[in-house]
């Protein structure tokens, strides 16, 4: 697992560039086989206070805007979870470049991520974006290269605090609000049906000049 950003670096440069590379691996196998969208979701632990440092550093959102309950802490445990972050945002004693703040805060899977993230949008892939987390992936991403975001369709907002401020950060749209709260890919699987249909309507929906409608006046 990575380690304890508040007293070090989650993670050293070498195992940062093996968790991009090893997300961009990913992506190609998925390309190679023949897709053309990928849906990212996330299964870990505490990457919810990831996200929170992420958000604020790439995004100027005030730390305690970014921190909410994740797997259902209570107010207390939120307050608690604001200070041991803003405590670890004072312990930083890093450059403040985006890669320097993606390795000391970041989990694995989180670096995984913005490296498929990025292999996608340079293979011209659709890149569907689950909950939190991945929001905050993308973010890193766009931090990296602003063109992925080109490539992203936001399946939806969620119910953790800062969800909707990271997306307005963005500029993004989510296609569903359903209160979820949940990373595992869910509401980016809900949003598919989405995508998929409004492919279709492009290409395949008829129009009156080809079914020889007559133009009403």
């Amino acid at each position: 697992s990575s380690r304890n950003y508040l007293h070090e670096a989650a993670m050293t440069e070498e195992e940062m560039e093996q968790c991009m590379e090893r997300g961009a691996e990913v992506v190609r196998l998925c390309y190679n086989e023949g897709s053309n969208i990928l849906s990212f979701g996330e299964m870990g632990i505490g990457n919810t206070s990831s996200s929170s440092l992420w958000m604020s550093y790439f995004a100027d959102i005030p730390l305690e805007q970014c921190v909410g309950a994740g797997s259902g802490l209570d107010h207390m445990g939120i307050r608690h979870k604001y200070e041991v972050l803003k405590q670890s945002m004072d312990n930083y004693k890093g450059n403040g470049s985006v890669r320097d703040i993606m390795r000391h805060f970041g989990g694995l899977e989180m670096v995984m991520a913005v490296g498929a993230m990025l292999q996608a949008a340079e293979l011209k892939m659709i890149i569907l974006v689950d909950g939190f987390i991945m929001t905050n992936c993308l973010l890193a991403a766009s931090m990296l290269h602003p063109e992925v975001k080109d490539y992203a369709i936001f399946g939806h907002c969620g119910d953790e605090t800062g969800h909707r401020l990271v997306l307005d950060s963005l500029h993004a749209k989510p296609l569903l609000n359903l209160d979820l709260r949940l990373g595992e890919g869910t509401g980016a699987i809900c949003a598919y049906p989405i995508v998929d249909s409004a492919v279709r309507m492009i290409n395949e929906m008829d129009n009156f000049a080809h079914a020889s409608i007559t133009k009403y006046f």
